[in-house]
């Protein structure tokens, strides 16, 4: 028969280990703000620097610390939140890589260091270790401390299984980082693309006419349409993909007081924009859905009249810090149909606009292709660890 660990059955040739009885728990570096200096100090791993169960450094803090006065990471340590302000940041964790080694960690971080680690950090992305995660989570304070840690129970097959399984496991995370990787650079030349050719410093071949300043009145027809049935379309909502329909942003079927709202209609193929801004800027998207739907009011319709569409969008999105200064308003700008139109910009003519978002388009494509890859080997992933770290799929050496 099997048997079970926090409800998740497991082989009952299976050990089930205390935490504390694979490795130890190791304390973080306590700092004051006047300890935090340039980047000639010693870099402190945080919570920001785990990101999608890797060490990063987009997010970096330098402390000025003495060696010897902190304990360093080592590779192949698990670095581990065990407090911070929101809860569903508890427990993420990483595995130190050569990259960060030597590095000191901050005291709302832990480090478990041990033998099985390159195993463990698999079981730290199961159910298994989650659970022991939310039901030792402190009653005041979202937080988990040394002691309870190490009674987390652990569920420990054989070795040479283990090592198995950390290898299959590890080959599909090389795989998603390698396509994470081609991600990022495909997106930085899209970037290059967008300096160069949205402002003319590159022409694509074949153009060489001037670039001419126009008021976007020249290009943009407002549409002004308010339903006369709202329950005869589907409601849309801005998000940072686009424009979704409202029941998948949100998950309801039906919006609370949908009559009394206030919609505009948007076709398909028209743009929109939220005219009230808190950042000071103004995002633009097409409506791409194929279905013709409501906005909310505080969204204006129009589509383009002269020039091509999706030239002027990524156009007007790459240039909409430009578009504050036509705003009014300080806490909040409002930029109205009007005051947008008034903008001034200098574009080219609209055969090179097509050819410019076509370019664009393809680097997109290719960006969506590589994160469609990347989603599809993380459910891979994810359904071998459902199997090989519970035992229903077995695998040696």
């Amino acid at each position: 028969m099997a048997q079970q660990i926090n409800h998740i059955e497991i082989p009952k040739e299976w050990d089930v280990k205390k935490l504390g009885k694979l490795g130890t728990v190791v304390s973080g570096l306590t700092y004051s703000p006047d300890d935090i200096c340039e980047e000639n100090g010693v870099l402190v791993l945080r919570s920001s620097n785990v990101q999608g169960g890797r060490i990063t450094f987009d997010d970096n803090v330098f402390v000025k610390v003495k060696d010897g006065d902190f304990n360093p990471v080592k590779k192949g340590d698990i670095l581990i939140c065990v407090r911070n302000g929101s809860k569903s940041l508890i427990g993420k964790c990483a595995l130190i890589n050569e990259d960060a080694e030597g590095m000191a960690f901050g005291a709302f971080m832990a480090i478990f260091r041990g033998e099985f680690n390159y195993y463990l950090i698999h079981v730290f992305s199961t159910d298994i270790y989650n659970r022991e995660i939310h039901r030792n989570l402190g009653a005041t304070i979202n937080s988990i401390n040394g002691s309870d840690l190490k009674e987390f129970k652990i569920p420990l097959p054989p070795l040479p299984e283990q090592k198995a399984i950390a290898k299959v496991l590890s080959t599909a995370d090389a795989a998603i980082h390698t396509t994470e990787k081609l991600i990022a650079q495909k997106e930085l030349r899209k970037k290059w693309l967008m300096q160069q050719l949205l402002t003319g410093k590159k022409r694509l071949k074949g153009f060489d006419g001037e670039w001419k300043e126009k008021k976007l009145e020249y290009f943009i027809k407002d549409y002004k349409h308010k339903p006369t049935d709202v329950d005869t379309y589907e409601v849309l909502t801005s998000a940072k993909v686009g424009l979704m329909k409202q029941t998948d942003y949100y998950g309801d079927n039906r919006i609370t007081n949908r009559d009394d709202a206030d919609y505009n209609v948007i076709p398909p193929n028209y743009l929109t924009y939220r005219s009230r801004s808190d950042d000071g800027l103004f995002t633009f998207n097409k409506n791409d859905l194929g279905i013709t739907g409501l906005i909310s009011g505080y969204y204006p319709v129009f589509t383009i009249k002269n020039g091509d569409i999706n030239f002027i969008l990524m156009y007007m999105n790459y240039y909409r810090q430009k578009l504050t200064k036509y705003a009014i308003g300080t806490s909040q700008l409002v930029l109205a149909m009007n005051a947008l139109k008034e903008a001034k910009f200098n574009l080219p003519l609209e055969e090179e606009q097509t050819a410019i978002a076509q370019v664009l388009q393809a680097a997109d494509k290719e960006i969506s292709l590589l994160k469609a890859k990347a989603e599809k080997l993380r459910e891979q992933k994810k359904g071998l660890m459902q199997v090989l770290l519970t035992g229903k799929k077995r695998i040696t050496a």
